[in-house]
């Protein structure tokens, strides 16, 4: 089965490179490597001359917000283009277990699984020590994320619960792929296209298969809880899933930024708002 792993980028090069050395250290190596340029033409210098050979795709930056969903369709049609059967995604932080590529491709020979979103663990690793991080020691860094369900190595877990998708790490074959028909492109920024992704693979009947084994390890960057970096991008994205699909996603930040006056929820139109909630007159009366 011909695997392509895709990745998209805007800077963060010392994590590519790492993520990189993960892939040529796996048990099996990938047919292609597909690195999505996102506005960053020094990236091309960053992953040339190592194995395995990367394929860099520039995807433009129009208005100053990351078009996450946009990169995704771009990195998947060369990859398809050139022939892969397996779409194995990860995230430009995110440094693949030896085993990564060998058990998405076993989940996905798989007939009972086979037309699912394949998704592995994600650990989340500390800061580096001054040398960095090793690939021997990321399994005894970190536990898996408690809020994603982590299956014994071998072990397929099916779930039909599409609020779980996330797309750190997750694997589709080709079938697939066209079955769910890629992400929305209205979304650009920060939050909430792979939430919508994890709606049209619904809609699709295109169920989660949680994929033992195949672990993927989140490099330390600092971030803020809540993203307040994000806002802009959350509030407007939120509200082009809300009419898309009838609920609201995100909904913990968009109410950890109510709570510190950056967002409100308009009680006339039940959308969220940039700002403080407005103060009406008999509240001081």
């Amino acid at each position: 089965m011909r695997t392509a792993v895709i990745t998209l980028a805007a800077g963060r090069h010392q994590h590519l490179t790492f993520q990189h050395r993960g892939l040529a250290a796996g048990s099996r190596a990938p047919d292609q490597y597909v690195v999505v340029a996102m506005d960053d033409p020094e990236l091309g210098a960053v992953v040339s001359g190592r194995e395995p050979l990367a394929a860099v795709v520039d995807c433009p930056v129009t208005n100053g917000n990351l078009p996450l969903a946009l990169a995704r369709n771009l990195g998947a049609f060369r990859a398809l283009q050139h022939g892969a059967e397996l779409l194995v995604f990860l995230d430009v932080d995110c440094v693949p277990g030896e085993q990564l590529l060998e058990r998405y491709r076993q989940a996905a020979l798989d007939s009972e699984h086979r037309r699912s979103l394949l998704c592995g663990t994600v650990s989340y690793l500390p800061p580096p020590g001054p040398s960095g991080y090793r690939l021997d020691e990321l399994d005894e860094l970190a536990e898996p994320h408690p809020g994603r369900p982590a299956p014994a190595p071998g072990e397929l877990s099916r779930s039909e619960d599409h609020t779980l998708f996330w797309s750190l790490s997750f694997a589709v074959t080709a079938e697939t792929w066209y079955a769910v028909g890629g992400f929305c492109e209205e979304y650009e920024g920060y939050g909430g296209e792979d939430t919508d992704y994890g709606q049209r693979a619904r809609v699709a009947d295109v169920p989660l298969t949680w994929v033992g084994g195949a672990p993927a390890f989140h490099q330390y960057h600092p971030v803020s809880d809540p993203p307040v970096a994000h806002l802009q991008d959350i509030l407007r994205n939120a509200e082009t899933f809300h009419r898309r699909w009838g609920w609201w996603p995100m909904t913990d930040w968009l109410e950890a930024f109510a709570e510190r006056g950056l967002a409100h929820r308009d009680p006339a139109t039940g959308r969220w708002t940039l700002g403080p909630e407005p103060e009406h007159p008999h509240d001081n009366a």
